[in-house]
């Protein structure tokens, strides 16, 4: 999709990428810039979160933060992709996680596998919840 595709400041959603949990789009693009709105690892259209394990009551039983990385890089790269874009383009990431201390080394681990060309400009933060069962999330800005 090129610029002219999407008018300036419309909001773009993906058919691939999982549904938003909130009213929000998947991204905006303002001039040639990208705004990605928080992705996590949730998988369209299904329940099972790739790397977490719930009890009956939905609270987090167990997780994998390699398995949610994974999901959530992939889930960054399928909106890119819909919105003209690419994991290239990617310039600037504030990376949320739950609990730094035991899941920053294998995130920033994993984060050397995807860029390792030319990495963006990132800021990690740790804070004590997301809006769903999930250990990250990645608010992204690219170019077009």
């Amino acid at each position: 999709m090129s610029e002219e595709q999407i008018p300036s400041s419309q909001g773009i959603n993906s058919e691939k990428a999982p549904e938003p949990v909130g009213l929000y789009p998947h991204a905006r693009c303002v001039g040639n810039l990208l705004f990605l709105s928080g992705v996590g690892p949730r998988e369209r259209g299904a329940k099972k979160i790739p790397g977490v394990e719930l009890d009956a009551g939905g609270k987090i039983t167990s997780y994998d933060i390699e398995a949610q990385c994974h999901s959530v890089f992939k889930n960054v790269k399928l909106i890119l992709e819909d919105a003209g874009s690419s994991w290239d383009k990617i310039v600037d990431v504030t990376v949320f996680l739950t609990n730094m201390k035991d899941d920053f080394p294998k995130y920033n681990k994993l984060w050397a596998e995807y860029f390792k060309d030319n990495p963006p400009c990132r800021t990690t933060i740790e804070i004590n919840c997301l809006p769903t069962p999930i250990a990250i999330e990645l608010k992204v800005t690219a170019t077009i």
